[in-house]
């Protein structure tokens, strides 16, 4: 594999430096019935919770879901603006999301090791009523910032 070239390194430098501990990112989406679409044919999910009204309809959510991993991707939103390159994420789902709900993914860096040139975030997403859905973290390493606060 080639060497970084000097800019490059100086760039993920200055993409350190920015990432202080408390700083945080947050990105809003309304899910819709294409995106459910499109992601479970990316995917190959095509559980009934998501894909099967009658069935969903049945069960104790009363309708389909949102795949807890399409929630989880809105990381990917930030991470990407970031160029964050994630070595490990965490997820923990605590509430169903549904077509049409409105969650924001606020996520906020929570330690730093500037030797290793890694950091650590903690991510919180809430529904349109405030009530939390997933909670996640990640570590990895920062590239250039391209997202304001």
């Amino acid at each position: 594999m080639p060497e970084a070239t000097p800019e490059f390194k100086r760039e993920l430098r200055e993409a350190l430096a920015e990432m202080h501990v408390g700083r945080t990112f947050e990105f809003r989406r309304t899910f819709t019935d294409g995106d459910v679409a499109m992601f479970c044919s990316v995917t190959g999910d095509y559980n009934p919770y998501h894909q099967d009204a009658g069935f969903a309809r049945d069960s104790w959510y009363g309708r389909p879901t949102i795949p807890g991993l399409l929630t989880g991707s809105m990381l990917t939103h930030i991470g990407g603006l970031l160029g964050f390159l994630a070595t490990e994420m965490r997820f923990e789902y605590l509430a169903p999301v549904f077509v049409g709900d409105t969650i924001s993914c606020t996520v906020t860096v929570t330690a730093k090791d500037e030797e290793k040139r890694r950091v650590e975030c903690d991510a919180s997403f809430t529904n349109e009523d405030g009530a939390k859905v997933l909670r996640a973290s990640f570590a990895g390493f920062p590239g250039r910032i391209r997202l304001a606060r």
